[in-house]
């Protein structure tokens, strides 16, 4: 006997296995032709969409026209915002000695405090207008321009505080800068400014807040960015009934006439039957009550006298010199 005879089985799965194996390379082959032509057309529109894009406008005197107008409005609005914040922007800093810096730090710092004292607002113990850094030490010299332009924008800030009359100034931080660590700040290529930051938590009526806030408004000198305010009650619980604190109510004021006028009037004589009768007289028109006056503590005395906590995060941005738009 043949060794096919005796091993039918295996003969049978081996053909089946590669009669299968013949239909997937046949298969394979399709599709893999399938799949070149198909990346062949993804290529070529590729590179038609990409030649399109490159290409100029059609040359319409419409299309010419509507593209001068456009680069020409954006170049005129660009131009408008940097002669809008010309205002802002600084002169190039010139460095000073360290210890002039010092002197215009410390003369600064006397001023801020008299004017906190003046609205008897409490400052930290340690209070130096945000540079409690420089106390006892010097100023690099190479910083003391960027510095004194800071010292600047804090001292009108502070004063700014101070006539909205908090209670008390509870923290001022101003983060160091690079030049402060004897690292030279380099603007990025598309950078316009400069964010100088500063943190402030300070309590106090919620007047204060608002007229602080509405102050960094309206400087025509240093341009206040503000990223976060919170505002939170110092007080936890709701006012209670007993909190409120209602002025006394004064006696009706008594009128020199009702105090002269006698007890009683004697009867007046009887009226002749044949006179003419006299004409009503038309009765007095009740005068107008004056409105009372409004001594501004009403919602205070319902709500109770309590104070807010502030604490605002912002940026004094130095605008870096005009850049130079590229000839169109």
């Amino acid at each position: 006997m043949s060794w096919i005879q005796d091993n039918k089985f295996i003969v049978g799965l081996s053909g089946v296995t590669l009669a299968g194996a013949a239909a997937l390379a046949f298969v394979g082959m399709q599709q893999s032709s399938r799949y070149t032509a198909a990346s062949e057309r993804y290529q070529e529109a590729s590179s038609k969409a990409e030649g399109s894009v490159s290409l100029p406008l059609f040359p319409t005197p419409a299309n010419r026209d509507g593209k001068a107008k456009a680069v020409a409005d954006y170049r005129e609005a660009v131009n408008g915002l940097q002669t809008a914040f010309g205002k802002f922007r600084p002169e190039p800093f010139q460095n000073i000695a360290p210890q002039e810096f010092t002197t215009r730090l410390k003369a600064a710092n006397d001023e801020v405090r008299a004017a906190f004292e003046a609205g008897k607002t409490t400052l930290p113990e340690a209070f130096f207008s945000g540079f409690e850094g420089y106390t006892g030490t010097l100023a690099r010299e190479n910083a003391t321009g960027v510095l004194n332009y800071q010292l600047g924008a804090a001292k009108e800030m502070l004063l700014a505080l101070a006539a909205a009359k908090p209670t008390s100034l509870i923290n001022l931080h101003r983060p160091r800068l690079s030049e402060e660590d004897g690292t030279a700040w380099t603007p990025g290529q598309t950078d316009v400014s400069r964010a100088l930051p500063f943190e402030i938590t300070f309590s106090g009526p919620e007047k204060a807040a608002r007229e602080f806030l509405s102050s960094l408004a309206k400087s025509d000198k240093y341009y206040y960015v503000i990223h976060t305010v919170r505002i939170a009650n110092e007080k936890k619980t709701p006012p209670l009934s007993a909190d409120a604190k209602f002025d006394p109510i004064a006696p009706p004021p008594t009128s020199e006439a009702a105090s002269s006028a006698p007890a009683f009037a004697l009867p007046d004589a009887p009226a002749d039957p044949n006179a003419p009768a006299a004409p009503a007289a038309a009765p007095e028109a009740a005068a107008p009550a004056e409105p009372a006056a409004d001594s501004g503590r009403i919602l205070s005395q319902v709500l109770g006298n309590e104070d807010v906590q502030v604490f605002v995060r912002l940026d004094v941005l130095q605008f870096l010199p005009v850049k130079e738009l590229p000839k169109p």
